[in-house]
């Protein structure tokens, strides 16, 4: 290991954009790479200052106050190849569109959006490491690990609030397209079951149709019909964890390659076509530009992989 040069203390003032922000999060920016368990003993050593004075780790930032970050010396790892540089390096080329607000992703499926459970890389950790001068990064929603396609990222805290603000409110539209099992019925349009999320001691994450859910709705259309199989897009109303998988099984015609939902004798036969990923893709995305309020959308196109087995099916 070898050591940085000596930390000097260091003056911030807060831009407006940053209100709102609590003080521990924001030293975890100011002082990337610093263990959050070395944030919080600064904190309640008094080493951190707002206006001079001692603050809580909860406490929220507002315009212009001072902050005092102290010296933090860390050790840095020697430059070795990173293993992971590829995947962050691959990243860059999945950007479908970035201005100064938000950044769209077209998500590679396999990729947690973030480390945790076990994982360390995750999508947003990777674009931090590949924009090591960003000031806010954040994502906005999430997709689950294997489901690919749109993503977005917000750059400007405001703007973090303003897409919250559309989501909440219902002005912001999702599609996805899903190959799912058998003959999707003409006539529905809909699934509306309630949904209930279990988290197993493993920390898996199980969700089941009950009455005892969260109310869940997912609305369908048929894009494009197959021997055994039917590409159907889903625009889910409510954002509940699993709700277009677990809508697809709850209407008979579960998703090609589920590995907790899905129908191992239709999976089986998707493999032998050349499917070993889920068949969920997040396709489009509209919604209000958060500086111009004029609405955009922006579309994913499908992977290499689901466009060779829908070749296949036709």
């Amino acid at each position: 290991m070898k050591e940085q040069s000596p930390p000097q203390v260091k003056f911030v003032t807060v831009e407006a954009d940053l209100a709102g922000q609590r003080i521990d999060n924001f030293l975890r920016t100011q002082l990337k790479g610093v263990p959050k368990s070395m944030i919080y003993r600064i904190l309640r050593k008094g080493e951190v200052r707002v206006n001079k004075g001692r603050v809580k780790p909860e406490y929220k930032l507002q315009a212009d106050d001072v902050v005092r970050v102290p010296p933090v010396r860390v050790p840095v790892a020697d430059d070795k190849p990173n293993p992971k540089l590829d995947k962050v390096a691959a990243l860059t080329d999945q950007i479908l569109y970035e201005d100064d607000r938000i950044m769209v992703i077209n998500k590679p499926s396999g990729i947690a959006v973030h480390g945790g459970s076990g994982l360390s890389f995750g999508l947003i950790e990777g674009l931090r490491a590949l924009r090591p001068d960003a000031k806010f990064m954040e994502l906005v929603h999430r997709l689950d690990r294997d489901t690919s396609g749109c993503i977005l990222i917000a750059k400007k805290r405001s703007a973090l609030r303003h897409m919250h603000e559309q989501l909440r409110n219902g002005q912001m539209d999702k599609r996805y397209q899903a190959l799912v099992c058998g003959q999707w019925p003409e006539n529905r349009f809909k699934v509306k079951a309630p949904l209930r999320k279990n988290v197993l001691q493993s920390g898996e994450r199980l969700v089941n149709v009950s009455d005892a859910g969260k109310p869940s709705e997912t609305r369908y259309r048929v894009l494009e019909r197959f021997t055994d199989a039917t590409l159907v897009e889903a625009s889910p109303i409510t954002g509940r964890t699993h709700q277009i998988r677990v809508h697809c099984l709850h209407a008979g015609h579960p998703i090609a390659c589920d590995s907790k939902y899905g129908n191992t004798e239709f999976d089986q036969k998707m493999q032998q076509s050349g499917l070993n990923r889920l068949f969920l893709h997040a396709a489009s995305i509209r919604l209000l530009h958060p500086q111009t309020e004029e609405p955009v959308t922006f579309i994913a196109p499908l992977d290499a992989q689901l466009t060779a087995i829908l070749e296949a099916l036709r």
